[in-house]
Order: structure tokens, then C-alpha cells, then sequence
């Protein structure tokens, strides 16, 4: 089974300029663990923003988030696969990296992304 078959398509972005608060209302409201930092420009990188780093921003600033943004928080660049890689060459780059998520990259462009979730849900759950 390729990443293509199983990837998520739909994949939500945000600018890396964008507040944090922003990225949790969007995450929240959304109900997503994960957004992608839009690259700025052609030689640019796609970044990822999850819970677990705004999390570990909270820590870090003892709670005091107000004056961090997108950029400030987000993993960058983001861990990246091609579409018509073995799903478990994928789980292999999450376990080695110790990720949830790699995005999924066609000629460096954003096509989905695939998480541990849907790879355990189409291995073990679905017929």
C-alpha cells in the first residue's frame, strides 16, 4: 500500500505570521491536531504546528503566549514523504524521527499529509 491510498488530501494551512491563538481557534474549530506553515516563497520550506509544540511553547513561557506567532512555535521544515512510497517506509520515518505526521510532497509541492492514526486505521481496522 502506497501513501498516496491512504493520505489525507485535505490539509489545512496557516501563515507562519499568524498568532498562536489563531492557530488553536483554527485547529479547534477545525478538529485537527496539526496545521501547515505555508512556504513564503518558491525557495522556501512547508513547517508543521501541532499541539504538542504550542505546548511545549506554553511551558517554555511559563504560560505567557500572547507575543508568539506561528512562526515563533512551528517545526520547520517539516518532515516530508512522496506520494508513491510504501505506507511502511512512512511508519518507519515516524518511529526513527519520533513524529505523528509527515506531510506529503509532490515536485515540493503540498499534496496531503499522512499521520500514525491513518496508518494504523488502514493496516488494522479497515477490511
Amino acid at each position: 500500500m502506497l501513501v498516496k491510498e491512504i493520505m489525507q488530501r485535505e490539509v489545512l494551512t496557516i501563515s507562519p505570521f499568524a498568532s498562536l491563538k489563531e492557530a488553536i481557534e483554527k485547529m479547534r474549530e477545525s478538529g485537527v491536531k496539526a496545521l501547515i506553515v505555508e512556504k513564503q516563497h518558491s525557495n522556501d520550506v512547508y513547517g508543521i504546528i501541532t499541539y504538542t509544540s504550542i505546548l511545549k511553547a506554553v511551558y517554555q513561557e511559563e504560560g505567557d503566549i500572547e507575543l508568539l506567532n506561528v512562526y515563533d512555535v512551528a517545526v520547520k521544515p517539516a518532515l516530508s514523504i512522496s506520494p508513491n512510497v510504501e505506507i511502511r517506509y512512512a511508519a518507519r520515518m515516524m518511529v526513527n524521527f519520533n513524529v505523528k505526521r509527515l506531510i506529503v510532497l509532490e515536485n515540493d509541492e503540498l499534496i496531503g499529509i499522512i499521520s500514525m492514526t491513518d496508518i494504523i486505521e488502514n493496516i488494522f481496522i479497515k477490511p
